[in-house]
């Protein structure tokens, strides 16, 4: 367990130095914040920063760190360094310039911020982009654990006569409906950090576990012995599969959720950039534990638990053997808080994103209860549309989630681009956004064009990456070269 040993150190000291660092570039200062200067009591509004980070840590991870490290750990032990480096170099440093941005432009949401620094028509694309992102999290976030909760029990007469799962769909949707529409401290502000807290000390329940246990898993000199659970290219489908534990473009729909509550602006990197760190030690975690599970010596774990390699497939399955296998009764109750609960929460917070996205858009206040339901009831119309297409559909769940995790990934490449011109015109150092952003916009127009569109060899792969590369690079040159002409 050396590799999982020197990522935590190294996660811990990316915090701790390169966030200090990120944080330097940016320059927080004393002026008001949105939380201070647009006080509404619904959504713009001072909370501890305790409880800021919290919910911060909730909003951004869900199941998230969780499942896709686990999937991403069928890469082997390479997945230990995209968590490592993803979180420190791209993933943190999105979340907490995102956020500051967010703090720095009145609370303004994604869309607002792409805008003002990508120009208009890309502010419009990122508009539907977002909206539509927004909302297959919240469809995607219904039926997983309401299918747990109905396989647990569901009044019979739902099932006889609207069809499984029916009855916790639609308490799952209440429940939306009204954390959407409350003010945040009211229900997000008391229950959140419960869950949060939940999902926290599994995570170093399990590490304790591994510890005592000290199963021998793979080191990332090693590699695997045998063959890797997954025919997929490391490139680009690790770097999509593992997103909320590295980066993910979801955050920083989120980040303005909690810029409208941060007192002062110093407050921004233990709350932004420190909530991504702990998501990416919650990743680690995970990934290192899904490890044991699929290539520990000499037996992997599923087969020491009497399993088949079909125990191997299913993410959610994975985490209820291993927590109950491990860590007993505690741990089949925390790991039904953390397949329920946590995509419940990312699944409301979600859809709370989305009304004042909408609202901002239509420059609809959203004080009054009635101009709350304006955007709530055709918004939650719509997701529950794409729910009943998704349940109609044996594939449908599948092929949403595919194009949930492109989508995630795409809107982080917007989100660093946005930022990177913001960073430039400041004059200040725009590598640390840069970097990343060619990375990631790499990655995903390689994942579209091989995986999504075609399915094509590895050559034409790298082809196309190259091409993305050569493409991205000119773009931002052309544009550099014009914006310090004008500045002359």
């Amino acid at each position: 367990m050396i590799t999982f040993l020197v990522s935590l150190l190294a996660l811990v000291l990316g915090y701790f130095l390169y966030g200090r660092f990120v944080e330097r570039v940016f320059g927080p200062d004393n002026r008001p914040t949105p939380a201070v200067a647009k006080a509404d009591g619904v959504d713009f509004i001072v909370l501890p920063s305790w409880k800021i980070f919290m919910i911060q840590f909730l909003n951004i991870a869900g199941t998230g760190p969780i499942f896709g490290a686990i999937m991403g750990a069928k890469f082997g032990p390479a997945a230990y360094l995209w968590i490592v480096l993803g979180c420190i170099f791209a993933g943190a440093t999105h979340d907490y310039l995102s956020g500051m941005l967010s703090v720095r432009n009145g609370g303004a949401n994604l869309p607002e911020i792409i805008g003002k620094y990508l120009g208009n028509v890309t502010k419009q694309v990122m508009l539907v982009f977002s909206v539509f992102l927004l909302i297959m999290v919240g469809a995607v976030f219904v039926f997983s654990p309401a299918k747990i909760l109905g396989d647990m029990w569901e009044p019979a007469y739902f099932t006889e006569t609207f069809g499984p799962y029916i009855f916790w769909i639609a308490i799952v949707f209440i429940y939306y409906l009204i954390a959407t529409m409350m003010p945040i401290d009211k229900i997000i502000g008391r229950i959140y950090p419960l869950f949060a807290f939940s999902l926290l000390f599994m995570a170093g329940a399990l590490m304790v576990m591994l510890f005592v246990k000290h199963p021998d898993i793979p080191e990332l000199w090693e590699g695997v012995s045998g063959d890797l659970l997954t025919t997929q290219n490391i490139f680009p489908c690790l770097f999509i599969t593992i997103a909320c534990g590295a980066i993910s473009g979801f955050h920083a729909t989120q980040t303005p959720l909690m810029a409208r509550c941060v007192k002062h602006e110093k407050m921004g990197r233990p709350m932004f950039y420190g909530a991504m760190i702990t998501e990416g030690i919650v990743a680690l975690i995970w990934a290192t534990v899904a490890m044991y599970f699929f290539y520990d010596e000499p037996q992997p774990g599923y087969q020491l638990m009497g399993l088949g390699s079909d125990a191997t497939k299913d993410a959610p399955t994975i985490v209820n053997l291993i927590c109950n296998d491990w860590l007993g009764v505690a741990g089949g109750i925390l790991a039904l808080l953390g397949v329920v609960a946590a995509p419940i929460t990312s699944g409301d917070t979600a859809l709370r994103s989305c009304r004042l996205i909408i609202a901002d858009f239509l420059k609809l206040e959203q004080r009054s209860i009635r101009n709350r339901l304006y955007v709530c009831v055709p918004l939650f119309v719509i997701t529950m549309g794409l729910l009943i297409w998704q349940m109609a559909d044996k594939e449908g769940f599948n092929m949403l989630w595919s194009w949930f995790g492109w989508s995630n990934q795409a809107l982080s490449v917007f989100t660093l681009w946005a930022i990177t011109v913001y960073l430039v015109r400041q004059k200040r150092n725009y590598f640390i956004t840069l970097i990343p952003a060619l990375f990631m916009t790499v990655v995903c127009t390689t994942f579209f064009f091989s995986q999504k569109v075609f399915t094509l060899p590895v050559l034409w792969t790298w082809v196309i990456a190259g091409a993305a590369l050569v493409v991205a690079l000119a773009w931002f040159l052309v544009w550099y070269l014009k914006f310090n002409k004008s500045q002359k």
